[in-house]
């Protein structure tokens, strides 16, 4: 408990720096880190082994997609149809020592990984106020804490006992109620303070609950994906919170969710 409140402390002000304050190139930049790190650990927990040629590659790939969208959208297409021809390449110069798993891995760090971290930049292209760029962290980290608080408490019934044995179906419940909380609070202080906010309390609800769900398969996906390669957390980068992956699984799969549902109410 002491690393992950130590993690918050710093973690917290410098995430609203970046995203409220900081230039674009800097979150841009920060961006890129995440979905490197994020590429490598994946690879990491498929692979086995700490450092390859194959590990390596997998962290250059998820960093170019976020940095082509900031640069060059309008090219995504010809950077996925690289990193296709590359990964599968690689597997067949390397001539059966490369499982198509280890392929897929890389594939998924570079066109998952990359392409989730950069809906960030394509809701700051759109026109949004920075601030809606918290939401995807404020509907991930939010269920993910109550859901935690709330299971420790009065949580019984598991909810994928398979997958991840700690979580309970009351987590999962408190944690849904918290995202819509935290949700109703954010357009309360988007309305009080910066002049409106660009959902309203109703539709704020919905959003909440859907991203919740989100969150909670996001978490649980990349958990039985630990599961099934036998390893406890992705990385150590974050203390106790684990790696990147640990700590921004239910964030991958919110963040593209908010972006979509902004562009359908636009």
């Amino acid at each position: 408990m002491k690393s992950r409140i130590l993690v918050a402390v710093i973690g917290i002000p410098v995430l609203l720096y970046v995203v409220l304050a900081g230039p674009p190139l800097l979150m841009m930049a920060a961006l890129c880190v995440l979905a490197g790190i994020g590429g490598i650990e994946l690879q990491q927990c498929v692979s086995g082994v700490k450092r390859s040629e194959l590990v390596g590659i997998s962290g250059i790939f998820p960093v170019f997609m976020v940095a082509w969208y900031y640069e060059r959208p309008q090219w995504i297409g010809l950077l996925v149809c690289l990193e296709i021809i590359l990964f599968f390449g690689y597997g067949i110069r390397r001539g059966g020592e490369i499982k198509f798993q280890q392929i897929l891995a890389g594939l998924a760090g570079g066109l998952f990984i990359g392409w989730s971290f950069s809906a960030f930049l394509r809701m700051e292209a759109s026109g949004l106020h920075r601030a809606y760029l918290l939401l995807p962290f404020i509907l991930s980290f939010a269920c993910d804490t109550f859901a935690f608080f709330t299971g420790c408490s009065i949580g019984k019934h598991k909810l994928a006992p398979k997958v991840s044995p700690k979580k309970t179906i009351e987590g999962s419940v408190g944690g849904l109620a918290g995202n819509v909380a935290c949700g109703l609070l954010f357009v309360f202080v988007m309305d009080r303070f910066f002049g409106g906010c660009a959902i309203g309390y109703g539709p704020m609800v919905l959003l909440a609950l859907f991203c919740g769900a989100a969150a909670q398969i996001g978490d649980l996906s990349f958990s039985l994906i630990k599961r099934e390669f036998g390893i406890k957390d992705y990385g150590h980068i974050f203390l106790a919170h684990g790696g990147v992956l640990d700590r921004f699984d239910s964030v991958l799969f919110v963040a593209p969710a908010v972006e979509i549902i902004f562009q359908l109410l636009a």
